[in-house]
């Protein structure tokens, strides 16, 4: 118990952002006359003859660059003094601001983090399917979903705090309205990268211990980078990447039967479609409303409409036996190779986003219409537990979306690329 203590408690997270030189200053603020002239730092804050802190605009202690503030107040201290033979009074506030001290690690991390994030996932799995393996982009995809889901559930139904702050410092305010146990992130730096090792060493040909490398390190940074921004306790982290070590145990071994059942045969497929709907409708309620439930809808309709658009694939007839058996060459793009990569990735994305805008606009016009509501007021209303029509609303066009998402990714948009002539010739040949 005492070792779970320790790995939970938030001074240990502030003792790893100061180790990467993230940490409080204690600065102070000051008032005159009941308005705040400036910031002073602690240790060079000067003293006048009565003892009262001097102001100097100068002087202020400037806050690091985007950060958040997040101030805690120590102390508080009256004052006054004659000047020009009026009583002035000063008053003086200690605070704790937070201090970056090597934009190096800041930005490192910062970018790491976002290799859990949904921009990664709406820009790597297109990026899998339309220039690397289709195989290899649905079971990855698969893995994802399964380990993305459960610890999204858990999350609202452990119902942990992220780190206390202070002592922590939270320099991201995105994810703060979630819970932090287990750790999502850890549990995919695990999935996506050691599932792609997995799926792939035996179907290419590649130095294995530089992949070993690369993913290791892919894990370490997503993994650190909770610390470093606040997000997390170590104990987490740790249940996150146990977690995900858990159930790939559990799953590697059947995702390829699963694979193949789901975009062969209407049943399984239906029966998958199913299940995906109601974790949503059925969701373990929470004592305050997170996005958490929305972004569970977002992966379960993603992995959903992924597998369809592959049985419309294989329905359809535009699936052809590969010309030769793995394990297969790697070969480096061409120039002309690279630019169709760039086409493939811009055209695809300009006919993604205004679906996006589309259902969503659709969807709350929808509801509001038979609920009686303005759509626009209720797209601007607040996110709460008793606020069922938006909770609906945003449930409703993050799955619909994102389910054509997964149908676009995998079945319209590459039959449009080879109308164009932007085809990867080997996709409609990557199936088993």
């Amino acid at each position: 118990m005492d070792v779970i203590n320790y790995l939970k408690d938030a001074e240990l997270v502030a003792k790893i952002q100061k180790f990467f030189g993230v940490y409080y200053s204690e600065s102070i603020v000051i008032e005159k006359n009941g308005e705040t002239s400036g910031l002073c730092p602690k240790n060079g804050s000067k003293k006048n003859q009565n003892g009262c802190l001097s102001i100097n605009n100068s002087n202020l202690c400037q806050n690091d660059r985007g950060n958040e503030s997040s101030k805690a107040q120590v102390n508080c201290t009256d004052c006054s003094y004659d000047d020009n033979n009026e009583t002035t009074k000063v008053k003086a506030k200690k605070l704790k601001l937070p201090i970056i001290s090597n934009y190096y690690w800041y930005y490192l991390f910062l970018f790491s983090t976002q290799l859990g994030d949904e921009i990664f996932y709406t820009t790597f799995i297109p990026f899998l399917f339309w220039n690397i393996d289709a195989v290899v982009g649905r079971r990855v995809v698969l893995v994802w979903g399964i380990i993305m889901t459960i610890g999204q559930i858990l999350k609202d139904i452990i119902r942990w705090p992220r780190p206390e702050c202070p002592p922590a410092i939270k320099l991201q305010n995105k994810w703060s309205q979630e819970y932090g146990m287990p750790s999502t992130h850890a549990a995919i730096g695990v999935a996506i990268p050691f599932s792609i090792i997995i799926f792939t060493i035996n179907r290419y040909n590649y130095s294995v211990p530089l992949g070993l490398i690369f993913v290791t390190t892919w894990c370490t940074l997503i993994c650190i980078s909770r610390l470093y921004l606040g997000m997390h306790t170590v104990l987490d982290i740790f249940a996150g990447l146990l977690l995900a070590v858990v159930l790939m145990v559990v799953v590697i071994p059947i995702i390829s039967l699963i694979d193949i059942y789901l975009f062969t045969n209407l049943w399984i497929l239906l029966i998958f479609l199913i299940i995906s709907v109601l974790t949503i409708v059925y969701y373990p309620c929470s004592d305050r409303w997170t996005p958490t439930r929305g972004d569970t809808a977002m992966v379960v309709s993603v992995t959903a409409g992924i597998h369809f658009g592959a049985w419309l694939n294989y329905k359809t007839g535009l699936l052809l036996p590969a010309l030769e058996s793995p394990p297969y060459e790697i070969i480096l793009p061409s120039c002309w190779g690279l630019i169709h990569i760039f086409l493939r990735f811009i055209i695809g994305f300009c006919c993604i986003i205004p679906n996006k805008v589309i259902i969503k606009h659709i969807t709350y016009r929808v509801v509001s219409a038979i609920m009686h509501l303005d759509s626009q007021a209720l797209i601007n209303s607040e996110n709460t537990l008793e606020n069922r029509a938006k909770i609906t609303s945003d449930l409703t066009y993050k799955f619909l979306f994102c389910f054509l998402f997964g149908v676009l990714t995998v079945y319209f948009l590459p039959q449009f690329f080879a109308i164009i002539g932007l085809e990867r010739k080997e996709f409609y040949t990557e199936f088993l």
